[in-house]
C-alpha cells in the first residue's frame, strides 16, 4: 500500500503575519482534499508559539471536508484537563465521522515553552506522567461506561457523552526521537510521528519501537510509522535553502544557521523531494506530514504532482 501524505495548516504563520482569520486555513484544507492529500494537520501551543486552538479549528475543517483524516501535530495533552479533553476529542471525532488522528507530545525543553507550562499551572517536571495518565483516562472515558479514577485526578462513576465515532477513540501517535519517547510509543500508542529524522535513522528507531512493542505483548504491525517533514520547493536550490532558513528563523525565533544545522528539512527541486520521500517509503514510513515554507498553494500542487510521479 502506498504511503499517505498529509499537509500541516499554517496556523502559526497566519498569526505571525497578523492574519488570524480562519477562512484561508479552511480553504487550504479544502484545496488539499481536492488535490488528493490524505490528511490535514494542525499544531498546538498556548503562549509560546500562539496559533489557533487545534481541536476547534479541526472541527471547522471537518465541516468543510469529507474524506481527509484530521490530525494534531502535535497536541500537548498535559496542558489540558483530561475529562474536558476527552469530551472535546470525542465531539470532534463525531463531527468528522471517525477521521481524527491524535498526534501527541511533551514539548521541546526551551525557556518560552517552560514558561507556557508555568502560565498554565502545569508542572514541567511531571508533564510526561500527566500526559500518559491523562490519555489513559481519556481512553477509559471514551468507553461510555462510568469511570472510577484514583490518580492525579480522583472521581467515582463519571462518564462523558458523546463517545467517539470510532469505537475506543481515535488512534494516538506519539512524537519524539529519544529512547524514552520511542519506548512510550511502543508501550502506549498506536503510531509514531517524529520531526524530520533522516530515513536511515528513522528506520533504526522504527525497528526499535517494533521490537519493544513485541516484547510488551503488542502486535508491531498494528502500529503506524509516520514522519513530519519541513519542505521548501524551488528549482533554484540556493533560493530554496534561503527560504527555508528565513521560514524557520521566523517560526522559532532563533538564527537560521543553527536551525538549518539542527532540524532536518528538504530544500530544492520537486524531483529531489520525490527521491527523499521514496527513501522514507523504503525505510517503512506509512504516513507523511508535510510543513511548507511559504506559498502553500504552489507547494500543494507541486506535491500532488510528485505523488503522481511516485505512483501514490
Amino acid at each position: 500500500m502506498s504511503p499517505s501524505v498529509g499537509y500541516l495548516l499554517p496556523t502559526r504563520e497566519q498569526i505571525m503575519e497578523g492574519r488570524p482569520q480562519a477562512t484561508l486555513l479552511l480553504q487550504l484544507a479544502e484545496r488539499a482534499e481536492e488535490l488528493g492529500f490524505d490528511s490535514v494537520w494542525v499544531g498546538d501551543s498556548l503562549t509560546s508559539r500562539p496559533r489557533h486552538e487545534p481541536l476547534t479549528l479541526l472541527a471547522g475543517v471537518a465541516g468543510r471536508t469529507r474524506r481527509v483524516a484530521l490530525g494534531t501535530a502535535v497536541l500537548l495533552p498535559a496542558l489540558r484537563h483530561p475529562i474536558l479533553m476527552a469530551q472535546q476529542i470525542a465531539t470532534l471525532d463525531q463531527i468528522s465521522e471517525g477521521r481524527v488522528i491524535l498526534g501527541v507530545g511533551i514539548a521541546q525543553d526551551i525557556p518560552n515553552i517552560r514558561a507556557e507550562f508555568a502560565a498554565a499551572d502545569v508542572s514541567w517536571e511531571k508533564r510526561v506522567g500527566r500526559m500518559i495518565e491523562g490519555l489513559q483516562l481519556c481512553r477509559a472515558l471514551w468507553s461510555g461506561e462510568p469511570v472510577d479514577w484514583n490518580g492525579r485526578w480522583k472521581f467515582t462513576g463519571e462518564r462523558i457523552a458523546p463517545t467517539p465515532h470510532r469505537p475506543g477513540g481515535p488512534p494516538i501517535w506519539g512524537g519524539g526521537m529519544v529512547r524514552a519517547a520511542l519506548h512510550r510509543v511502543a508501550r502506549h500508542f498506536d503510531g509514531w510521528l517524529p520531526n524530520g529524522t533522516p530515513p536511515t535513522k528513522w528506520r533504526e528507531q522504527w525497528e526499535r519501537i517494533r521490537e519493544v512493542s513485541q516484547n510488551e505483548g503488542r502486535r508491531p504491525e498494528d502500529l503506524t510509522g509516520a514522519v513530519y517533514l519541513t519542505v521548501s520547493l524551488d528549482e533554484d536550490e540556493d533560493r530554496a535553502v534561503e527560504r527555508a532558513g528565513n521560514y524557520l528563523e521566523r517560526y522559532y525565533g532563533r538564527p537560521a544557521k543553527d536551525l538549518l544545522r539542527e532540524q532536518p528539512y528538504y530544500a530544492g527541486a520537486p524531483q529531489g523531494v520525490a527521491e527523499l520521500l521514496g527513501r522514507y517509503e523504503a525505510a517503512g514510513v506509512q504516513h507523511f506530514v508535510l510543513r511548507f515554507a511559504g506559498d502553500h498553494d504552489r507547494h500543494l500542487e507541486a506535491i500532488a504532482r510528485v505523488r503522481g510521479d511516485l505512483g501514490w
